[in-house]
């Protein structure tokens, strides 16, 4: 017999977070969506479901998390899987970029997806049980140009997910890093992704390129957002749930050159790989 699970879903109004939210429901979960403002919008959007309980939350805002996770327990009771999607991409040759804008884009992706986590964990420790799935993206397993930035906050997010798979396993709390590719959301749209006016012009043929593949591309990625949120909805009622999770070809192609690159690195330089140990512990080995 299924468990009715309760959800608590980040950046809900649109994109993953909207998909994710209308597959959840309609498997006969809970929901808690969280949204920046306007609840009432979403909440009418799904004619009011009882199964939906709609939040507002900035995710940069700790004790404004801390205060959504407390509302949810309050009205549903529990949390039972936490959906860290809330986000924007930040599209720049490194350079460009100013201090400012970097530091918004870790403060959003990175640190707001970090107070969520600290407002949720303790209800979760609380109960022995739980998953939390944090999202990342193909960017994150592997850099493009144009990218690096955002990219790296999402490396974040796997370095820090595949942390909390060990340290919540032994207290029955699963941890997943979800890495979609390009899926046919909002997300090459103004709402969610932010261009840097600085343009630097010895760039062009790298970031160009990609700011100009970015605007043909909208709408028309290959990754179907509907079938996204379904693979959401199987990984939550896994048994054993892998920390890792790429979705779309895109994403597993993009993973096996890198790990195929990194494979011809380590060979071409493998005696200066292995080369580096003292010399007592080389002998040993």
């Amino acid at each position: 017999m299924k468990t009715q699970k309760t959800w608590f879903i980040t950046g809900a109004s649109r994109g993953f977070g909207l998909n994710i939210t209308k597959a959840v429901l309609a498997s006969g979960d809970k929901v808690v969506a969280t949204v920046r403002n306007k609840p009432e919008e979403l909440a009418t959007q799904f004619n009011n479901n009882e199964n939906l309980y709609v939040v507002t939350l900035d995710i940069t805002n700790e004790a404004q998390a801390k205060q959504a996770a407390a509302q949810a327990i309050d009205h549903f009771g529990s949390i039972d899987v936490l959906v860290n999607n809330a986000g924007y991409g930040l599209l720049a040759a490194v350079e460009e970029a100013t201090d400012q804008e970097v530091k918004q884009n870790y403060e959003v992706n990175v640190f707001g997806t970090l107070n969520v986590i600290r407002a949720v964990l303790p209800y979760m420790r609380k109960q022995h049980s739980g998953h939390v799935i944090n999202i990342s993206s193909v960017g994150g397993l592997g850099a493009y140009y144009g990218w690096g930035l955002y990219g790296s906050t999402k490396f974040a997010i796997e370095g820090i997910t595949e942390g909390m798979a060990l340290e919540l396993a032994p207290l029955g709390i699963h941890a997943t890093v979800v890495a979609p590719g390009f899926f046919r959301t909002n997300f090459l749209d103004t709402s969610s992704l932010s261009r840097t006016a600085n343009v630097i012009d010895d760039y062009a043929e790298t970031v160009g390129t990609m700011r100009q593949f970015a605007t043909e591309a909208n709408y028309q990625q290959p990754g179907d957002p509907e079938k996204l949120a379904q693979a959401f909805v199987k990984l939550a009622a896994a048994e054993n749930p892998p920390v890792h999770l790429p979705l779309g070809n895109d994403t597993l192609k993009r993973f096996r050159e890198k790990t195929a690159a990194f494979e011809k690195d380590i060979a071409d330089w493998y005696d200066v790989v292995t080369g580096t140990d003292h010399d007592d512990v080389a002998v040993k080995a």
